[in-house]
């Protein structure tokens, strides 16, 4: 089954969502929030693969909302609004449905939602028992360039849209990969998740420093600096104190 939040802030907009997804046998709604914060909440509790949200909401938006999450789940937004479509496929939506919703729209929408999430499934299921290490050998390649680099050397993985760019020596080079299904593949105890956009190779990590709002502030060999979001350097320090 799929697990499905509805985040909006009418009540009739998500009653009605609900009865259009009760027509797919694969999606159960989990759960439903009416504003960002308690969406959080929520994904924080069931950990949903798909999220229809709304947009424009009190407090925060939508788009707001995804940029306090580390674990981005399937997103699928649901708006009155269209002038925001372009931004919504820069933040990688499934799709973007305008209200009111037309049941063969939706169709399209999670038909494609399930076909993602399930091949997703299949490629951790794969990789679940196969971590990469500090002392694995993988193959970069960035258009015509190709590198055979030790994952110890490997200093920072940094998200660039639909792209990782890959930190190691004077080399930057981007592949196309999103940073989720690579922390998927990397074992956590020596590639730590920062924030959305960065896993640093805790093995360069040369000076940690208390930052704003509860984070932390990494300096790693070479100068780089990457910022611990106040939710991920909890769990850093829940991981890695004494």
């Amino acid at each position: 089954m799929i697990r499905t939040l509805i985040v909006d802030d009418e009540r009739l907009a998500r009653e009605e969502m609900k009865g259009l997804l009760a027509e797919f046998k694969k999606i159960a709604v989990v759960d439903e929030a009416a504003n960002a914060s308690e969406a959080l909440e929520k994904i924080e509790l069931h950990k949903p693969d798909l999220v229809f949200l709304d947009i424009q909401m009190p407090e925060k938006t939508g788009f707001d909302m995804l940029e306090d999450l580390i674990d981005v789940p399937h997103v699928i937004f649901a708006t009155a609004y269209d002038e925001y479509a372009i931004k919504a496929f820069e933040v990688n939506a499934l799709d973007y449905l305008l209200k009111p919703i037309e049941r063969e729209r939706l169709k399209t929408a999670v038909d494609k939602a399930i076909e993602s999430i399930e091949s997703r499934r299949s490629a951790q299921a794969e990789a679940k028992d196969i971590k990469l290490n500090q002392g694995d050998r993988v193959f970069v390649k960035d258009g015509d360039n190709c590198w055979l680099v030790t994952l110890a050397d490997v200093r920072l993985f940094e998200s660039v849209g639909n792209y990782v760019r890959v930190l190691f020596g004077e080399k930057r080079p981007l592949i196309h990969k999103s940073l989720n299904a690579l922390g998927d593949r990397l074992d956590e105890s020596a590639f730590f998740r920062a924030s959305r956009q960065h896993i640093v190779n805790l093995a360069w990590v040369e000076e940690v420093k208390p930052w704003f709002s509860g984070g932390l502030m990494i300096t790693l060999r070479g100068g780089d600096k990457v910022e611990f979001s106040r939710r991920q350097a909890a769990r850093f320090k829940d991981l890695f104190s004494l």
